[in-house]
């Protein structure tokens, strides 16, 4: 499920524009806005796409690190999960502040 920015309604894995406002998901999920506030930070560098344990074969495919620029987005394409897609995005930092 995709859970929208503007409205926190939940729609389906599959769906472009949420189901409840009608927002583009690629733009407004809360997953596009991670991935977005993760490529404006500059102390960013790096990005995980992380998978749970019982991951489908097309999510356990993109799982790893990728450069903030060539993450890949998500849902995952594919994903055949019965609870839809489940990965998550976590950064790498460059630097670490007290």
């Amino acid at each position: 499920m995709q859970i929208c920015t503007k409205c926190d309604a939940q729609s389906p894995d599959n769906a472009r524009n949420c189901v409840q406002c009608g927002e583009d998901l690629t733009e407004y999920s809360s997953q596009a806005v991670a991935l977005k506030n993760m490529r404006a930070n500059v102390r960013i560098k790096n990005v995980i796409l992380a998978v749970s344990v019982d991951a489908c074969p097309a999510c356990k495919a993109k799982q790893g690190s990728y450069s903030k620029d060539e993450a890949p987005t998500l849902p995952t394409e594919g994903c055949t999960h019965a609870l839809g897609c489940r990965c998550y995005y976590e950064p790498v930092l460059e630097d670490l502040y007290p």
